[in-house]
């Protein structure tokens, strides 16, 4: 009886286990819910990336497929221009994930250069750009936060809401 109750204690005292974190960046972005897209072929004359020893510079994104049309400050409100830039950071990571076979392969984002397509008055362009730096940072930790600039321009290809460029160093 003694060491039925004991064995009954144990079993009430023992902590739940716990699940494991998602330790690839993939897992990480399909925990959060988020899907890769298939990355988009260049619309013009141009690689999507170029490797430089271990660095890998990236072209300027839009959404894959682009969708989305529009100006910051005129046609878009800041919550959709941050959805559109989140749907940027995702366009990327297909990019990246064709580029190298598997998101683990960064090492940590770079730098950053953000444009939005905005009136000249719009000055959110940092709430926008949140948008990018939120899924890298889902997907790389803080190895994904990197210095950015996040700035407005006055029109950007196919009228696309956001652009971005990006360096990361690779393992």
């Amino acid at each position: 009886m003694r060491a039925a109750l004991l064995a009954l204690t144990l079993l009430i005292a023992a902590p739940a286990p716990v699940a494991a974190a998602p330790e690839t960046p993939e897992q990480r972005l399909a925990a959060a819910g988020l899907t890769l897209p298939p990355a988009n072929a260049p619309i013009g004359l141009y690689v999507p990336a170029a490797r430089v020893g271990k660095l890998l510079f990236l072209a300027g994104h839009g959404e894959c497929p682009a969708k989305a049309t529009g100006k910051l400050g005129a046609t878009m409100d800041v919550a959709a221009g941050k959805a559109n830039a989140a749907g940027v950071a995702l366009c990327m990571l297909a990019t990246l994930k064709a580029e190298l076979g598997e998101l683990s392969r960064v090492k940590r984002v770079v730098k950053v250069m953000g444009l939005v397509n905005s009136t000249p008055d719009f000055t959110q362009h940092p709430e926008v750009m949140n948008g990018f730096s939120e899924v890298m940072v889902t997907a790389f930790g803080n190895a994904g936060k990197a210095p950015r600039v996040a700035a407005g321009a006055g029109s950007l290809p196919r009228g696309w809401p956001v652009e971005v460029d990006a360096i990361v160093e690779i393992k």
